[in-house]
């Protein structure tokens, strides 16, 4: 049971960075930037879907994921997907309450570890807390971590390269999360379908960069071809819906009177 109340400083923290075998240029780059913060991180090794099509068949609802997303799935995100699953298990089973999950391509900005520490301070805030984006559309602000603001989102909030969970969730969500219907990042931030507090800390103090090179969609993310329009119809219609339900979420929990 999570410690409520209970001070928690950067040692507490489990710390995790997803890395591929194969991607030792990126991991190369990630070394200096994971000493300069001088935590203790684990590296994990990520699930290739590229080498491991059973796994990845066995793991995914096609059909459902080209209903959700307009197009089929790519065996690399469906393998990031899993990559977060296993560190997430292997997160619960180390007993530890927080956990920082990073990807290998973020970039730390100065005032990141100062903002670790703010964020711990007001964890009972939050279940999951995102500390950069893809996308974070529409804030409402829920309150204040040191300088920070916390902020929940009316629209999207995508991309997964640097989190903090909390084990509590973690265990709801690692039985949900199977079969892949969405990427991890559309899926694990369903805050409203799965019951739990997604914030964002902002101004972030991260971000990612590839270099152009992402290991999911390939050199220049030539794999991310969008489909014919008539293709993505579901993905609209999920898009649209979700708007209503995150509203209405926000509503019932009282969101939307701590927005100043």
């Amino acid at each position: 049971m999570e410690r409520s109340g209970v001070n928690l400083s950067r040692d507490d923290l489990a710390v995790w960075c997803i890395n591929l075998d194969r991607a030792t240029g990126r991991w190369d780059q990630m070394q200096p930037r994971l000493a300069a913060l001088g935590l203790d991180v684990l590296r994990f090794s990520a699930v290739d879907g590229r080498a491991e099509p059973a796994l990845i068949s066995a793991s995914l609802d096609a059909a459902a994921f080209r209903r959700n997303m307009g197009r089929d799935a790519l065996p690399a995100e469906v393998g990031c997907y899993l990559s977060h699953l296993e560190v997430w298990r292997l997160f619960v089973a180390s007993g530890r309450e927080v956990a920082l999950v990073l990807e290998d391509d973020v970039v730390f900005h100065a005032d990141f570890l100062d903002a670790l520490d703010a964020a711990l301070a007001v964890r009972d805030s939050w279940d999951m807390l995102k500390l950069n984006r893809i996308r974070a559309k529409l804030p409402v602000r829920q309150g204040r971590a040191g300088q920070w603001t916390l902020n929940a989102y009316l629209g999207p909030a995508t991309g997964f390269g640097a989190y903090l969970i909390r084990r509590d969730l973690a265990e709801r969500l690692l039985p949900k999360m199977l079969p892949v219907r969405m990427p991890v990042d559309y899926e694990a931030t369903r805050w409203w379908a799965h019951d739990f507090r997604l914030l964002g800390l902002e101004p972030f103090p991260s971000h990612v960069d590839d270099g152009g090179i992402s290991t999911i969609n390939g050199p220049g993310h030539v794999e991310a071809v969008k489909p014919p329009r008539q293709r993505r119809l579901g993905n609209y219609a999920m898009r649209a819906t979700n708007y209503p339900r995150r509203l209405c979420a926000m509503v019932r929990r009282g969101m939307l009177a701590r927005w100043k």
